[in-house]
């Protein structure tokens, strides 16, 4: 398949589970996850209209995305050191990995210093796993009085759920503690299991492999 065929295929998938959750699929943003992928590999889906890019990396977004900017909504996807905050700001559009004290300090900073004010997730290690970013589920409340109290904005949580098990109840989970915190927006879902994270109320999918293919 052409990337912009597989664009339209991963769209048409939106799009149903959408429907099947009685959802209007205008009200979920594809994130294509463009991380480790060359320019000459993402041109093709700007050319078919795809218009939010993911990346891990500030550095790697950095080298890569100033040249193809233009109408692009930049996301940083991976986990943020405190000591690239302020890049960060100054790059992205959305943050989705704010997930301690340290790094909301960094930000509130960074946002005042910078006049910007990307939309910020908190990210939740929904599956309470060691080697993974996020908040505990129990820090939470406190996490976002934190960025309240600093000024910031968080627009909704983020997950990864636990691979290679049963995503559906991570997802529900996460969906009831942004009803609990009154947040609207869901990022949660990628290539194996973003309908799923639809059909629960996904708002951000961050999709990759699904669309540029296998990683070399």
């Amino acid at each position: 398949m052409s990337p912009a065929e597989r664009l339209l295929s991963v769209r048409e998938r939106i799009a149903r589970a959408a429907k099947l959750a009685q959802r209007d699929p205008a009200e979920v943003t594809l994130i294509a996850v463009s991380k480790t992928h060359p320019p000459e590999a993402i041109a093709p889906l700007i050319e078919a209209g795809q218009r939010s890019f993911g990346e891990n990396r500030v550095q790697e977004a950095e080298a890569k995305w100033p040249a193809m900017r233009t109408g692009v909504d930049l996301h940083l996807v991976g986990q943020l050191q405190s000591n690239k905050a302020e890049a960060a700001v100054a790059l992205f559009d959305a943050i989705h990995s704010v997930d301690r004290p340290s790094l909301v300090e960094a930000l509130a900073r960074a946002c005042g210093k910078l006049g910007r004010s990307p939309t910020l997730f908190a990210q939740v290690n929904i599956g309470d796993e060691p080697q993974k970013g996020g908040c505990a589920v129990g820090d939470l409340p406190a996490l976002l009085k934190q960025a309240r109290d600093a000024g910031l904005s968080i627009a909704g949580l983020m997950c990864v759920p636990p691979a290679e098990v049963e995503a559906a109840p991570y997802f529900a989970l996460l969906a009831k503690l942004a009803r609990d915190h009154g947040l609207s927006q869901l990022s949660m879902g990628m290539s194996d299991d973003f309908e799923t994270a639809v059909t629960l109320g996904a708002t951000y999918v961050r999709v990759g492999s699904a669309l540029f293919g296998a990683r070399a």
